[in-house]
């Protein structure tokens, strides 16, 4: 049987959508009209087109309708089921029914379709490469050879977490400063674009000479009303120009590498993606996938384009039979913790345990240094902040002083 989609009108003329199984298409319409629903379109959603011999052809790759919450849920869902001891395509059915949209509903059936056509449930998920990376699809054919796809499963499932709550961390760590920043320049730009405007202007009739911070406050005030706009606009066509040439692979090559040498955001970034590495090979070398294997499927999760061309430099010298801590080290771009953990890890026999370790220390450094950043970026951002407010009370209360004391001359 295959999962078709389809739209139909019930008796009453009302619009119906949604997903069932058949043997053909002309079996859904029979189906829906046994339903008393007057079918409008049917197609099938399992990747193969209507008439196509089983087995032929490749299913058409689909596009993902699994965000990465519901793919955790739905992997941590599987896993239960099958170390259950429910058989994988009734594991599927099962999760198929409490599916909350019809394109989830669509997927998980034409994952069970394709079980059921004897594919395994690795090159099944090849068909939706928008929702199960190569990290995804490797694990679980690793699990499936081994016999182990409920454990494989559940620990691809934390895995799954640990790199959402990476990935909330790395955007706090940037979108909370530059929203701070955005609203303290905002209100800065407003105070001198309308308010101090209206209130200097009263010192045009005194006719008196103002003092030096004041003309400047002026300058600057005048410098944003008549060039803001203009400034505004070349700074969107600056960031636009920057995104475009990072797209070039050898323009985000070089920007990479020259961000793992700044101050703070490059221990950040390698911190990151250290943990990312480690955590990865770890759970694919503990599925039973050779390290060389994952290394390469490892390389793809990293987010500095630099760090995964080290990353492809480190697959080679292992394929050589170079060590995997030797060659960290003439990377030169891995914390030296991590060489010394990754060697003992194979001097013991116990690489994934400590690949393992490696990763929960980078986190933690990971998470010090973002919470150690923003403590400092309050305090300066209200400093800053202040400088500004005193500087324009500053810049009018002189003039007053200044005009008081030659009215009492």
């Amino acid at each position: 049987m295959d999962s078709f989609r389809y739209q139909a009108l019930d008796t009453q003329g009302k619009a119906k959508k949604g997903v069932l199984e058949a043997e053909t298409e002309r079996h859904a319409r029979q189906l829906l009209r046994d339903q008393g629903l007057f079918p409008r379109k049917v197609e099938r959603s399992s990747g193969r087109k209507s008439g196509e011999r089983q087995g032929l052809k490749k299913p058409k790759a689909r596009a993902g309708y699994l965000s990465h919450d519901q793919k955790t849920l739905f992997t941590r869902q599987l896993a239960t089921l099958v170390a259950a001891g429910l058989p994988l395509e009734n594991a599927l059915e099962t999760l198929s029914k409490q599916a909350e949209t019809d394109k989830q509903r669509s997927l998980l059936l034409g994952l069970r379709t394709r079980v059921r056509e004897g594919h395994s449930l690795a090159d099944s998920l090849k068909n939706w490469p928008g929702t199960f990376q190569d990290l995804y699809v490797a694990l679980v054919a690793a699990g499936e050879k081994a016999g182990r796809l409920d454990q494989v499963l559940m620990r691809l499932a934390d895995y799954l977490e640990t790199s959402q709550k990476q990935r909330q961390k790395a955007t706090m760590a940037l979108v909370y400063p530059v929203l701070l920043t955005l609203v303290s320049l905002a209100i800065v730009i407003a105070l001198m674009s309308f308010v101090v405007p209206r209130i200097v202007s009263q010192f045009d009739h005194a006719g008196q000479t103002l003092p030096a911070i004041t003309r400047g406050l002026i300058a600057v005030s005048d410098a944003i009303r008549d060039w803001g706009l203009v400034a505004g606009l070349a700074l969107a066509l600056l960031l636009l120009l920057i995104r475009m040439l990072l797209q070039k692979p050898e323009v985000r090559l070089v920007w990479h590498r020259r961000l793992l040498t700044l101050p703070m955001l490059g221990k950040l970034s390698r911190a990151l993606n250290t943990a990312r590495l480690a955590r990865t090979v770890a759970i694919l070398t503990a599925s039973g996938i050779p390290l060389l294997e994952g290394l390469k499927v490892a390389r793809e999760t990293l987010g500095n384009t630099w760090m995964q061309y080290k990353v492809e430099g480190i697959v080679d010298q292992v394929r050589e039979g170079v060590s995997l801590h030797r060659a960290l080290e003439a990377s030169g771009e891995f914390p030296p913790m991590m060489v010394y953990m990754v060697a003992s890890g194979e001097a013991s026999g116990e690489l994934d345990a400590m690949l393992m370790r490696v990763a929960d220390l980078q986190d933690n450094e990971f998470q010090q240094k973002v919470d150690v950043s923003l403590s400092l970026f309050e305090p300066m951002m209200i400093l800053f902040m202040g400088g500004v407010v005193l500087t324009i009370v500053l810049a009018i209360l002189l003039p007053i002083m200044q005009l008081n004391d030659v009215l009492n001359f």
